[in-house]
C-alpha cells in the first residue's frame, strides 16, 4: 500500500511522517486491498483560527468504494488522531457490509505486511483561472486571481444507484452531501444532511440520457 503526502501552507518533518505511517498501517486490518492512502496537510495561516490551523484529509483507494475523512485541530497529531479514528470507522463500516452483503465472515488475517515507506509529494504550484478538470479521481485546483480563494474541482464517474446507496456513499465520505444519478428516474440527484438525523434529496428535473449499447 502506497502512501502519498502533500503539505500545503506547510513542510512535512521526518518525525511526522514516521508517526502518520505508523498510523496508518492499521488500514490494512480493515481494507487489505487498499492500493493508496493519500494524505493531505494543510497550515491556515489566519490568526484566528488557531485552534483549528492543522487539517489533515485522508482518501484511501481501495477496489471497491473511495472512503475519505478529514479533521482540523491546533495541532496536527491531534488532527491526525481524529481523522484516522473516523477513517477507520468508516473503513470498519465498509467490511461489516461487506460480510453482510455476501453473508459470511470476512477471513482475511488481521496480521498483515507493513506499509510501503511514505512519499512526500510536492504541491504544484496554482493557476489563478479554474479550468474544468478530465481526468477522473484527479483534483484541479486554482486560485481565483490574487485572492486567498481556492477552488477544487474533480471530476467522478456517475454510477447510477438508489438513494439509500448514495446515502451511505456520502458517509463514507464525509461530505454533507453527494451527488448521483438516480437509477430508476435517472435524474441528477443530491442527497444532504437536514438537520438531526434526517436527509434530503434535490432532483434536477431532466433525464440523464444511458449510454448507446456496447459503450460504458
Amino acid at each position: 500500500m502506497d502512501i502519498a503526502v502533500v503539505g500545503r501552507n506547510t513542510e512535512v518533518p521526518e518525525r511526522f511522517r514516521q508517526h502518520l505511517e505508523e498510523k496508518l498501517s492499521k488500514v490494512e486490518q480493515f481494507a487489505p486491498r487498499a492500493q493508496r492512502v493519500e494524505v493531505e496537510l494543510t497550515h491556515e495561516r489566519n490568526p484566528r483560527l488557531a485552534d483549528r490551523s492543522e487539517r489533515v484529509e485522508l482518501t484511501v483507494l481501495d477496489r471497491g468504494p473511495t472512503v475519505r475523512a478529514e479533521a482540523s485541530a491546533g495541532d496536527r497529531y491531534a488532527a491526525l488522531d481524529l481523522a484516522t479514528a473516523k477513517l477507520l470507522e468508516r473503513l470498519r463500516r465498509v467490511r461489516d457490509r461487506r460480510k453482510d452483503h455476501h453473508g459470511r465472515r470476512d477471513t482475511t488475517p488481521v496480521d498483515v505486511p507493513a506499509p510501503e515507506p511514505v512519499v512526500e509529494e510536492e504541491a504544484p504550484e496554482l493557476p489563478t483561472v479554474p479550468v474544468a478538470p478530465t481526468e477522473p479521481g484527479v483534483a484541479v485546483e486554482a486560485q481565483l486571481g490574487d485572492s486567498p480563494v481556492v477552488v477544487r474541482q474533480k471530476l467522478h464517474e456517475a454510477t447510477p444507484m438508489t438513494v439509500d446507496q448514495a446515502l451511505y456513499q456520502m458517509e463514507l465520505v464525509g461530505h454533507p452531501f453527494y451527488l448521483f444519478i438516480d437509477e430508476d428516474t435517472g435524474q441528477p440527484c443530491a442527497v444532504y444532511h437536514r438537520h438531526g438525523w434526517t436527509y434530503g434529496v434535490i432532483r434536477l428535473n431532466t433525464v440523464v440520457a444511458p449510454a448507446p449499447a456496447g459503450e460504458s
